[in-house]
């Protein structure tokens, strides 16, 4: 029995012609109903559909099937993901460990040496064809083509280009080396950049213009400079958008700035790459949601908003309080002249509650249309 023989089948006369309509009025200037509701939903879909978060990592077709399911019960996105935080690492030789409770993590670095860090190289097309990474999503793209085909949205992931290369010689090695050893931590993530783009490249090679997701996540102000963000993220995002623009993938991006960017988000407007079909969010200043008023006010021009509700509060047992607080950031941002999107700060907790879920919507509803619209 395949996956598909779980759920049935969206409805695809009403809600679905509807949330795609929406899902599109940011990027083409024409309204549609209200402003979208993405709550980043991952294994929190598993959850509610009775699976585990070990079961969404493990079995994508499930856990994507789980997403497509659950984006109508809460009418979300029309479209469907799957992702993990650490994709190309296994290409570049670390091994990746699933868990019951978490995202695959990997077993631990792999060099220790800065002089074996300038021994790496990208892994190539040809390689990566071979790999697993690649041949996962082409599996999971081709399922989705047959029995979800009005969810597909072919996605390459650079993701935390900078947190993924540290990867491969450990967080602390890494952060230690961006002061003593600049060219080293310099060379790790070139190295991830840069087969994260033939990445890019071998799904745009097939499936046509691949969407990207490229995030900040380990550069952020706990632990770096506004200087050392931009060097070792902002403008690595960068480079990475142009060179899979020019390889085919592309022209839609979201942005993902996870963490705490209280200051270094004023190096990522003049260095990332805006098409007409952007999305950017950023998730804290300090401990708090970035504002939404202050991410209009500096981004409104180049890119379409996506203000998030804390994530802390997706598993607090009171609706209430999701409701209002996502009034207060629709209020703030909800006219912003690219669009707007309502979002979590983060990935949907993989158990937030249903109730918390519903409230989103509900505001998005109430207070989520534009102006005086």
């Amino acid at each position: 029995m395949g996956y598909e023989e779980l759920f049935p089948p969206n409805d695809l006369k009403e809600w679905h012609p509807n949330a795609a309509k929406r899902f599109a009025s940011p990027f083409v200037d024409n309204y549609h109903d209200r402003i979208d509701v993405d709550p980043i939903m991952l294994s929190n879909a598993a959850v509610h559909c009775g699976f585990t978060i070990r079961d969404f990592y493990e079995k994508p077709e499930l856990g994507i099937h789980c997403v497509g399911y659950v984006a109508e019960l809460f009418d979300l996105l029309p479209v469907t993901h799957w992702f993990f935080s650490l994709p190309w690492v296994r290409e570049l030789g670390v091994t990746l460990e699933y868990k019951d409770t978490l995202p695959p993590v990997s077993t631990g670095p792999i060099i220790s040496e800065p002089e074996d860090v300038l021994k790496l190289e990208p892994i190539g097309k040809e390689e990566l064809l071979k790999g697993s990474t690649v041949p996962l999503y082409y599996n999971l793209y081709d399922y989705v083509q047959k029995n979800l085909p009005h969810t597909l949205v072919p996605i390459s992931y650079g993701f935390d280009l900078c947190g993924a290369g540290a990867e491969l010689v450990g967080v602390e090695n890494f952060i230690m080396w961006t002061f003593t050893e600049p060219e080293v931590a310099h060379k790790l993530v070139d190295t991830y950049v840069e087969t994260s783009i033939n990445g890019a490249e071998c799904l745009a090679d097939k499936y046509g213009s691949a969407m990207l997701i490229v995030g900040s996540v380990l550069a952020n102000n706990d632990i770096f400079s506004d200087e050392q963000v931009e060097e070792y993220s902002a403008k690595k995002m960068r480079h990475y958008t142009d060179q899979c623009f020019r390889r085919g993938a592309g022209p839609q991006v979201f942005y993902h700035l996870c963490g705490n960017h209280e200051t270094d988000w004023k190096v990522f407007k003049n260095n990332l790459i805006w098409s007409p079909f952007n999305v950017f969010q950023i998730g804290y200043e300090g401990q708090h949601e970035f504002p939404a008023d202050k991410l209009k006010e500096n981004f409104q021009d180049v890119t379409t908003i996506m203000p998030g509700v804390d994530t802390k509060l997706m598993i607090n047992a009171n609706p209430k309080k999701v409701y209002e607080r996502a009034k207060e950031v629709l209020l703030a941002g909800r006219d912003a002249k690219k669009g707007f999107i309502l979002g979590t700060c983060c990935e949907t907790p993989p158990y937030t509650l249903p109730g918390n879920l519903l409230a989103l919507t509900r505001a998005a509803r109430d207070f989520g249309t534009y102006g005086t619209w």
